[in-house]
């Protein structure tokens, strides 16, 4: 199981506008600072729809956290 505090600072850190979502954009953002340059706006959707549980096509922390302890 994940530590929660922590999974909150990486979700505040990932949601750029700070609104409580996590877009695609955003997202792709995150991983191109932390060095992974190679993911396209197409992946990054791609992959917060296949967390997205309620299918907005953003994540919400609960979606998030719910992904971390799988």
């Amino acid at each position: 199981m994940a530590d929660i505090e922590e999974a909150r600072k990486q979700f505040q850190r990932i949601d750029a506008d700070g609104d409580g979502l996590i877009t695609a954009a955003e997202f792709k953002s995150a991983l191109a600072q932390a060095g992974d340059w190679n993911v396209t706006e197409t992946v990054a959707e791609a992959i917060i729809g296949s967390r997205d549980l309620n299918g907005d096509k953003v994540l919400s922390f609960d979606e998030f956290w719910t992904y971390l302890n799988k």
